[in-house]
């Protein structure tokens, strides 16, 4: 029978040479594991001998405590006194400011069927997810001109609709790697669901199911892969975004096993081998500390105002010695990444260890573009990743513009799809006309399910079936082979939009 631990026992097993942690009240030694952490010792530390679920449950798959953590270091439970003593801990916390805002927004949310466009789902859902949650997925890199620029890109390219062509049936019905989707839109990768909504990904894999569109699930979903194919239709495919590990037989064991487990495709993302300076999600907690030093200032008056004591010149230097160490909600996740993937060894690196159709994420220029080509993908997925990378690479929208001009061989030698500052059926249609195959979107998944969980995920889908189907009709298409590049026109001008 296992043993059961007091509070007491587990806060003796603080250091690295001894390192405890509660997770749902159960103790584990991950003194070992803290060199293999992919998150770094650092944040286990921060914890050692402490509860730590809540910053746990959040990013991590329920089975990653079994499968990274042998079995003998699953020591037991916390003892029934601790178990009561932490419940109680909790249950008189005192609710910070930005948790009772998302209490009252989530009371007054709008009814769903209001829900009329992708902007007034993300509207929605900046309003009832906490600050950090949010920033983590609206972040951008830098001053976020690319994650704005995606978007703009959009208004660059007009339409020549056609009239007078039958249009009251619409078929929006495509393939993508020879799998069919309703639409030609996709789920595109985006880590963490779980940040949104206890059922994070699997929201997501249901909703999409049940629309008849493609998933491609991010490597660091915060469900587990085996979740998540349960939770599937049966004839439902779901792709793999894959981040190779700088440990290659770590990478090849991942192939074997997503491939084992019946997924459909590897989407290898190359775009992102370290993080982008994520401003915003890096900022979230020193906000949300301003905001509670505030509202304890003005409740505390001018006395609480006395207390604090200004920094010395010598604190401040003391806190920018050594190098510069910025951690962001995801940060953890990409310490052991391959910073040496290459054309002649990372895909060859696939092939050898699965026959799955191979899809490049993130091609951000032309040339690598023919290389993909010349490599013998079966796809390419151009995209910055949503702004998030290298500030000022190109819209994805004006990479396909420049394939289809410079490079229109590249379409019949592989499929392309693009994602990036996609709100509207046109913007899809847009991209189709240039020639992608589909449409991936990454943040609208995520809001939609952190606001209404599957319903919100369907709801969106529904949305863009709506604006897709009535902009094929008012461009004179009925299926989306006839949508081609004379039906789209690149402007040099923008319209000027009066204020009202």
């Amino acid at each position: 029978m296992a043993k059961a631990y007091s509070l007491q026992e587990v806060a003796q097993h603080n250091s690295a040479s001894s390192c405890w942690i509660i997770i749902d009240n159960k103790v584990y030694d991950v003194t070992d594991f803290l060199p293999e952490h992919p998150g770094g010792e650092k944040i286990i530390l921060k914890y050692a001998g402490r509860d730590a679920t809540a910053v746990y449950e959040p990013i991590h798959p329920e089975d990653a405590l079994n499968k990274f953590l042998p079995l003998e270091k699953h020591l037991g439970s916390l003892d029934s006194s601790g178990a009561q003593e932490l419940k109680e801990e909790q249950d008189s916390r005192r609710k910070t400011q930005d948790e009772i805002r998302v209490e009252r927004a989530r009371a007054g949310k709008p009814p769903i069927n209001q829900i009329l466009s992708l902007q007034d789902m993300e509207n929605a859902a900046e309003q009832v997810l906490p600050y950090k949650s949010w920033a983590f997925y609206r972040s951008a890199s830098d001053d976020e001109i690319t994650y704005n620029e995606n978007r703009r890109a959009f208004s660059r390219f007009f339409f020549h609709p056609r009239v007078l062509r039958p249009i009251s049936r619409v078929d929006t019905c495509t393939t993508i790697l020879g799998f069919n989707s309703s639409l030609p839109i996709f789920v595109s990768a985006a880590s963490l669901a779980k940040l949104g909504h206890p059922l994070g990904e699997l929201n997501i894999t249901r909703g999409a199911g049940r629309t008849g569109i493609i998933q491609m699930v991010s490597h660091y979903s915060s469900v587990s892969r085996e979740e998540l194919v349960a939770a599937r239709l049966p004839s439902q495919p779901l792709f793999f975004q894959l981040y190779p590990d700088r440990d290659r037989s770590i990478t090849a064991s991942v192939i074997r096993e997503v491939d084992k487990m019946g997924f459909n495709a590897i989407c290898l993302t190359v775009d992102a081998p370290l993080n982008g300076n994520r401003e915003r999600d890096l900022k979230a907690p020193f906000e949300l500390e301003e905001q509670e030093r505030v509202v304890q200032e003005i409740q505390g008056g001018s006395k609480l105002s006395g207390e604090m004591q200004e920094r010395t010149e010598d604190e401040d230097n003391k806190l920018v010695e050594g190098e510069l160490e910025l951690l962001g909600t995801s940060s953890g996740l990409r310490t052991t990444a391959d910073l040496d993937m290459s054309w002649v060894e990372t895909i060859p690196l696939i092939r050898k260890n699965t026959n799955l159709p191979i899809v490049l994420k993130g091609i951000q220029c032309v040339a690598d573009a023919i290389m993909a080509a010349e490599a013998g993908v079966e796809g390419i997925l151009l995209s910055n990743h949503g702004g998030r990378q290298m500030e000022y690479s190109l819209p994805p929208l004006e990479v396909l513009y420049k394939i289809r001009r410079e490079r229109p061989a590249v379409f019949d030698k592989l499929e392309v799809y693009i994602d990036g500052g996609i709100h509207r059926g046109t913007d899809v249609l847009k991209a189709l006309c240039l020639g992608a195959r589909a449409a991936g979107l990454g943040r609208a998944f995520h809001f939609a399910q952190s606001a209404y969980a599957e319903a919100g995920v369907i709801q969106t889908v529904r949305i863009l079936q709506r604006e897709i189907t009535l902009g094929m009709r008012l461009l004179g298409a009925t299926n989306v082979k006839q949508l081609v590049p004379e039906m789209v026109e690149r402007v040099d001008w923008q319209p000027l939009l009066a204020k009202l």
